[in-house]
């Protein structure tokens, strides 16, 4: 079991070698407070001659330029100490980045993908900024408060003990409304988190999805549910507030009302020539002083809190399972024969393959069909490593993908899915993505296979024409045939279309399915269709259903022999008689 690391010991970790300027800064920042404390002896000295009757202004003046120039020092020490945490806490932000992005590379993509983009970049990116002040501040400022509140009790104790604990009398009341305050903050804090979020998603979807919501007239439930999450949202603000304003309100006003009793017991202690009025004079000084940095601590319990929050949101992707792969090693395979073992794998506690026995040879071409939900993307996803398998294995040319190193492994790979991705970058650079050190020739013929070369001279800059943030500046059907050109540019032994024509025409589909039949001669191809018709000439067809195998062969022996793949087939050939 790993031990838990509080927030304090991972602000310290992210922090690495920039940490000495977190100490350095808490050393400041108390130097500072001892020079918050300093003009009040100087103040005492002034009060002392002044009732001793010396008229001296000269020496007036020269006393309250010391005090001066111990506020002016004080300021310098605050600037180098706030300089000092700063550095530190960009360093930490930096590292939380960087670290977090690394892990992700690390994870299983589909665990990666589960998280969704959007909240990944919310939390790596606004909720990280978002503890850029507390971390920059809490540390010095708690330090130097905390430093100026001890230094300024023991001077009162050195004073008169007695008085000393006068002045902490509204202390205990004021923190007892402070803590009455703080029932159920957790519970509170929660839902305030909660609400935003529900409030972000909700304000996302309305925006993306407005061309939707108009053209089947659904503006007014869907601007609705928006309205309702934005006063869920104020709601967990206010009504916390609310809650809390009256402990608030006497906490801050009792705590700091420390002349209530010093005042009349430190006069009643003067008139019976226990007290100086010199010692009063001060003591009422000091209390009045030290309630300043206890305020500003407390000011902090927001901000500790959001960090806590934030830190865990941060830890837990940090925490989450890797994959296990050797990281340099370089495995010879001796073919690119790809078999699964009895796998098993499922989502959570829910098991999706049932102990899948198959093997496509090198230089085949494979599909897999069946029903949605059955399973078939979800092994083509194992095959590409979005996951390890649960139980048993998979392999290449006999040896375990765990044993491969990534590096080696996604080279072995080429993966199309349904869900194509494109770069805001030119349309000839989201291809040569495929293979970084291909010619603009040997982009451009990848192209012209996959029955791209027409669209894209048609567009206003041909190759060099941007597709916009996830290719927005393109139907779906060109990112699909971009994304299958890239895949081919990549020349990888082993292939996997997961129903990569799904966005093509009939005709941009004959030239794909062409020129996929040319591009992967000698290598594995690993298909998943629903229109059964594209794969009616592989070399093997396997059926899948509810995670097991109902059927494998070819086309004609399933026909023959498979009760699921003839039901499949004349749902799709009466669909297709129907046009």
């Amino acid at each position: 079991m790993k031990q838990k690391k509080g927030t304090f010991t991972w602000v310290m970790e992210f922090a690495g070698q920039k940490r000495k300027d977190y100490i350095l800064s808490a050393g400041y920042a108390i130097l500072g407070a001892l020079c918050q404390i300093l003009p009040f002896v100087v103040t005492a000295h002034i009060v002392q001659k002044l009732l001793g009757g010396d008229l001296n202004f000269h020496g007036y003046l020269k006393d309250c330029l010391v005090i001066a120039g111990i506020w002016a020092v004080r300021v310098v020490f605050h600037a180098i100490s706030t300089s000092k945490s700063h550095v530190a806490t960009f360093a930490v932000l930096a590292n939380i980045r960087r670290q977090g992005l690394e892990k992700l590379a690390r994870m299983p993509l589909g665990d990666v993908q589960s998280m969704g983009s959007g909240n990944l970049k919310n939390i790596l990116v606004e909720r990280v900024d978002s503890i850029e002040t507390t971390l920059a501040h809490m540390i010095p400022e708690m330090s130097g408060n905390l430093c100026a509140v001890a230094a300024t009790l023991g001077l009162l104790f050195y004073i008169d003990w007695r008085m000393a604990l006068v002045s902490l009398i509204t202390f205990p009341v004021g923190m007892a409304c402070f803590l009455c305050m703080m029932i159920g903050y957790e519970k509170d804090y929660s839902r305030t988190v909660r609400a935003t979020k529900h409030l972000n998603d909700t304000a996302v979807e309305y925006i993306g999805g407005i061309e939707v919501i108009k053209v089947f007239g659904k503006a007014k439930s869907s601007y609705e549910k928006f309205v309702d999450a934005a006063r869920e949202g104020a709601a967990s603000y206010v009504d916390w507030m609310r809650k809390s304003n009256l402990y608030f309100t006497f906490a801050m006003n009792i705590m700091p009302a420390t002349l209530v009793t010093v005042l009349p017991i430190g006069g009643l202690w003067v008139k019976n020539g226990s007290l100086s009025v010199l010692d009063l004079i001060v003591v009422i000084l000091l209390a009045m002083g030290m309630i300043v940095p206890v305020i500003n601590c407390m000011s902090f319990s927001d901000g500790i809190a959001k960090l806590g929050t934030i830190m865990g949101e941060i830890t837990a992707i940090l925490d989450a399972e890797e994959m296990s792969r050797p990281q340099t090693q370089q495995t010879l395979l001796h073919d690119h024969t790809l078999t699964l073992d009895k796998v098993h794998f499922g989502y959570g506690e829910s098991e999706v393959l049932h102990g899948i026995d198959l093997t496509f040879q090198e230089g085949t071409v494979n599909a897999l069909v069946g029903p949605s939900g059955s399973g078939k993307s979800t092994i083509a996803k194992l095959i590409a490593s979005f996951w390890d398998v649960q139980a048993g294995g998979i392999y290449i040319g006999g040896v375990d993908i765990r044993e491969l190193a990534p590096k080696q492994y996604y080279g072995l790979i080429a993966y199309v899915s349904q869900e194509n991705f494109l770069f805001d970058d030119t349309i000839r650079e989201n291809i040569r993505m495929g293979r970084r050190t291909a010619t603009d020739a040997e982009v451009e013929q990848a192209a012209k296979d996959c029955g791209c070369w027409e669209f894209i001279m048609g567009l206003e800059h041909g190759f060099d024409t941007i597709a916009g943030s996830g290719g927005s500046h393109l139907s779906g059907g060109e990112r699909q045939r971009i994304c299958i050109a890239r895949a081919m540019l990549k020349n990888a032994p082993i292939v996997i279309l997961d129903e990569a024509t799904a966005y093509t025409d009939p005709e941009n589909e004959a030239i794909i399915q062409a020129s996929v039949a040319k591009l992967v001669q000698g290598k594995t191809l690993i298909v998943i269709a629903h229109r059964l018709s594209t794969i009616v000439h592989a070399d093997q067809i396997t059926v899948i259903e509810q995670g097991r195998i109902a059927g494998n062969g070819t086309h004609e022996a399933l026909l023959a022999s498979c009760p699921l793949y003839q039901k499949l087939w004349a749902a799709h050939t009466s669909a297709r008689d129907s046009l």
